[in-house]
Order: structure tokens, then sequence, then C-alpha cells
């Protein structure tokens, strides 16, 4: 039986440095979201991770079903019951912007609500989304689509995905 644990940082150090006259002003501003998740299926929890670095042509999607088409690094299918964890980091080298929502149909209805919502992320940026304690439900056949598109044509775009979650 396998075992999964882990964690998902976001930080925000700035420090913002004014000079007027002899005088030197700084504010910092520091803001840390630390989710840490244990072995398990409850709150806090989670028991499956899906990883992988994808390739969209252009003006594509890449509808990613997440009940029982997507293995994890040993090769085992998983059937996420809910989703905890979204991370998705768009390649610096893109033309394109990656955007994350918009599935036409069985789209994780509880994030994504309307097939109009969308995240879009420009090249070498990147976006991460944490529900730590419900999730998100991904039921197979209804709300178990998650499309990542290229934004336009003429290139490729590549991206990273980490989906956590119970299955």
């Amino acid at each position: 039986m396998a075992t999964l644990t882990g964690k998902l940082s976001l930080i925000a150090d700035f420090t913002y440095l004014k000079t007027t006259g002899l005088t030197d002003s700084q504010s910092r501003a520091l803001v840390k979201a630390i989710t840490t998740f244990t072995s398990g299926s409850g709150d806090d929890q989670v028991n499956a991770i899906w990883t992988d670095d994808r390739n969209i042509s252009a003006s594509a999607n890449d509808d990613l079903d997440l009940a029982g088409v997507e293995s994890d690094a040993f090769g085992d299918t998983l059937t996420f019951t809910k989703v905890k964890v979204i991370m998705v980091k768009a390649d610096s080298t893109n033309t394109n912007d990656v955007v994350i929502g918009g599935a036409a149909s069985n789209a994780l209805a509880n994030l994504f609500a309307d097939t109009s919502d969308k995240i879009v992320i420009p090249p070498g940026g990147s976006f991460a989304i944490t529900a730590p304690k419900d999730g998100w439900a991904v039921t197979a056949g209804t709300a178990d689509i998650l499309r990542i598109a290229n934004s336009a044509g003429g290139t490729a775009v590549d991206y990273t995905i980490v989906i956590a979650g119970t299955v």
C-alpha cells in the first residue's frame, strides 16, 4: 500500500524601498500560504497524485479525464473522487498562453461553473489552487474533465501539471 504526503507552498516576499533625501523608507510584504497534506481521504489529506509534462498543438485542447484515464507514476489508473490541488506551470519558451477551464461538457462543475470560466497563464507563468478540506468533487461521466488549452494558432505550448486528491 502506498502513502502520499506533501505540501504546496506559495510565498510572496517583496521589499519596497524608497529613498527621499537623506532617508530610506522600506516596506515589506510577506504572505505565506502553505498547505500540508497527510496520507488519507479526509480533511487535509490526499492519497493520489498525477503529474506530467505535456504539449498542446496550436489551437488545440488537452481534455484531462480525471476519472479513470490518467495513470500515476507507478502505472496505476487514477479515478479521482476529489481534487484538492491543481498546479499548472506554462513553459517560458511558449509563444501562446496556456488556458485552464472551458470544457464544453463534463467539466469539473464545482470549480468551473460555466464554459466561459477560464484562467489564462502567460508564458513562464503559473497557477495553483488548493481545496484541502472538501476538495472539488469528480464524478465520472458528468464532472470529470479538466480542459487545458492552447490559446492560439501558430505554435504549440508546453506545460507541467500536478493534480493531487483522493481516489
